[in-house]
């Protein structure tokens, strides 16, 4: 299941940044070349960047790549590493359940809930806010897999 979601991700995230480079690309384009701006590149630019950050963030989380400073914990004991990484998964866990996916959908529910669109494009603003609690369910996903492997590597140690 997990290189399934891996895989999902990664193509997602592939075709996201594909179109936000053709965006940008088609803004600088017309701004330049053919001395009128497009009116929708500049916010379609910004949309995509919350979605590609932001899914990008969960994909990292779940590879263990994500920035971290993590001095603590290698200066430890190996079995104080083990208390401190699953401590950090819990953290982690609870951040993404309360505040990216309970906010995040408390947010997207209310944006279309009040029909909030976007100025340019005329999109609810509920689609570009329901990243928060896709990527707070993946995130969450990702570190109770990680805890799963951490315990059960440390059982056969």
């Amino acid at each position: 299941m997990r290189k399934i979601i891996d895989k999902i991700l990664e193509w997602v995230l592939v075709f996201l940044l594909s179109i936000l480079v053709i965006d940008v690309l088609w803004q600088v384009t017309s701004r330049y070349v053919l001395s009128s701006p497009s009116s929708f590149t500049d916010e379609l630019a910004g949309f995509l960047l919350i979605w590609v950050g932001l899914l990008g963030a969960a994909y990292v989380a779940g590879k263990r790549e994500h920035l971290a400073i993590d001095l603590l914990i290698q200066k430890s004991s190996p079995e104080r590493k083990y208390k401190l990484e699953l401590f950090i998964s819990i953290v982690v866990i609870i951040f993404s359940m309360t505040v990216l996916i309970a906010g995040g959908s408390w947010l997207v529910y209310t944006r279309f809930y009040l029909s909030v669109k976007s100025a340019a494009l005329g999109l609810p603003l509920g689609f570009v806010y329901l990243v928060l609690p896709i990527s707070g369910l993946l995130i969450a996903y990702f570190d109770i897999d990680n805890m799963r492997k951490m315990v059960k590597e440390n059982r056969k140690n």
